[in-house]
């Protein structure tokens, strides 16, 4: 015979019952009871201290491992799990094989689990955790004509009410869920808060309920799962073509292109492998998806062996067609030219690493860019062709050396980097100033001044330099090296 077991912790001033086990739960323990009183009930009742960070890190990687179920999963604490299943449980031959998938894999783990469909998250939520008569081998489904007779039956506590709620409710002879609907709506309000006919609503399907899954749901998911664990280098080759091939196919018919993907690996030890590339254009070429793959596959540990794969596809958009010219000397859409370049680069070096620079509206050299994507529409401000700007501006300038007449006149000598360079040519000042609206109205400082050169040395060497502050006799100048022209 199995020992009855138990996790407790310290809760309102006494040692608790915070979880118990299935062989505790036929002896009549239950969560929230004292602990003394349980080891006098069961006096072979084997405790534990609760760990409910440990709990949660658990319940998150099982968050996870559900990702091969459904792309839409969240957490529901402390120890559940929700996922939104519509539009993949063909994908398993319908609910009720995915159903007895899930709770096998689940056992396989030594994880006991309940498990059941509804229309509603309330109703899934309340036959799961208090249908016991409906739930055949921890399993039920329940359809859309059949929710407000699945759930007549269940105790009050099913709507997911607080406990001094639900306590109160029960107290009143209202010990289901049927005799609660049964009275007036407006009694119900008045009585108990709007709470109780909200959760009822959301459980009946009345009212729609947010939920706040661990990663954004996308409806543009793919799955192949595998008779015999894979983990060959050719094998997570092949298959990533195969299950690209599988998501594009859709995408193509719903006349659709996605501009981010994610591969996920589900091991045989339930933990996941996800490789994550991003698509300069919205795009759907399973060929172009797999090989910027394939570059990171080497990265995967595929552990005992791989047996489901999925992928999903971010951020997806409409993706018009581009009629094309019938002469050979036709224009090449950035899909055919650019566009791949710039995805292999962005893949092999970053998102950070890739980027053009689009004019920003400020006078301030720091601040006169910004970083865009780099194939993005060019909008709003232009940049200035009256007032050239250097092709390297460096992050900070650098401090120089120089020698010039004064007071506005250009240098005629300055030394960087340890070298001397006589200017032979000079253009300016360009006085700028430091926004006033950035700094506080009585900031009249000079040194927020600066006036620009553009300079060439003798060996045609372009540089733009400033003098910081206004001229003073009793100050020497601080001249500055602020970007390269060529």
């Amino acid at each position: 015979m199995v020992a009855p077991f138990a996790l407790v912790a310290n809760e309102r001033g006494a040692r608790r019952l915070t979880a118990v086990d299935e062989a505790a739960a036929c002896l009549g323990l239950y969560i929230g009871q004292k602990a003394t009183t349980a080891s006098a009930l069961a006096p072979d009742l084997i405790t534990a201290d609760a760990d409910p960070v440990a709990d949660a890190v658990a319940l998150t990687a099982l968050n996870d491992w559900c990702s091969r179920f459904s792309p839409a999963v969240a957490v529901d604490p402390p120890d559940g799990v929700i996922m939104d299943i519509a539009g993949v449980a063909h994908l398993w031959g319908g609910e009720a094989a995915m159903l007895d998938d899930l709770i096998a894999r689940l056992a396989a783990n030594g994880i006991p689990a309940r498990a059941a469909v509804a229309p509603t998250l309330g109703a899934a939520w309340a036959v799961a955790h208090f249908g016991s008569g409906l739930c055949a081998k921890d399993r039920a489904i329940v359809s859309p004509r059949d929710v407000a007779a699945a759930l007549a039956p269940l105790p009050v506590a099913a709507l997911r009410l607080t406990a001094q709620v639900a306590t109160q409710i029960t107290r009143l002879g209202l010990t289901t869920i049927g005799r609660l609907a049964a009275l007036p709506r407006d009694q119900l309000t008045r009585r108990f808060g709007p709470e109780v006919v909200l959760r009822l609503d959301q459980a009946m399907g009345r009212v729609r309920e947010a939920l706040t899954f661990r990663r954004p749901p996308s409806p543009w998911f793919a799955r192949l799962a595998f008779g015999d664990p894979i983990s060959a280098p050719d094998d997570m080759t092949r298959v990533t073509g195969d299950i690209a091939l599988k998501l594009c196919a859709r995408l193509e018919a719903e006349g659709r292109g996605g501009r981010r993907f994610e591969i996920g690996f589900h091991r045989l030890d339930g933990l996941v492998c996800t490789l994550t590339i991003g698509l300069a254009l919205p795009g759907r070429d399973a060929a172009r998806i797999a090989r910027l793959f394939q570059p990171r596959l080497e990265t995967v540990d595929p552990g005992f062996g791989v047996e489901v794969v999925t992928l999903t596809a971010h951020e997806v958009e409409t993706l018009s067609f581009r009629q094309r010219r019938l002469d050979d000397a036709r224009e090449i859409a950035p899909e055919e030219g650019l566009a791949p370049l710039v995805d292999r680069l962005t893949n092999r070096l970053g998102a950070t690493a890739v980027w053009r620079a689009q004019a920003h509206p400020s006078h301030i050299p720091e601040r006169a860019s910004a970083r865009r994507p780099p194939l993005s529409r060019f909008v709003g401000e232009k940049w200035d062709p009256e007032r050239p700007r250097p092709v390297r501006l460096f992050r900070r300038p650098e401090p120089i050396d120089v020698v010039a007449p004064v007071p506005d006149d250009p240098p005629i000598l300055f030394r960087w980097r340890g070298r001397t360079h006589r200017v032979r040519l000079a253009e300016g000042p360009e006085r700028l100033a430091r926004e006033w609206w950035r700094a506080p109205l009585d900031d009249a400082d000079p040194a927020r001044l600066r006036d620009y050169y553009r300079v060439e040395d003798e060996t045609g060497l372009r540089v733009w330099l400033f003098r910081a502050g206004l001229y003073r006799a009793e100050t020497p100048a601080k001249w500055w090296l602020h970007g390269l022209f060529g």
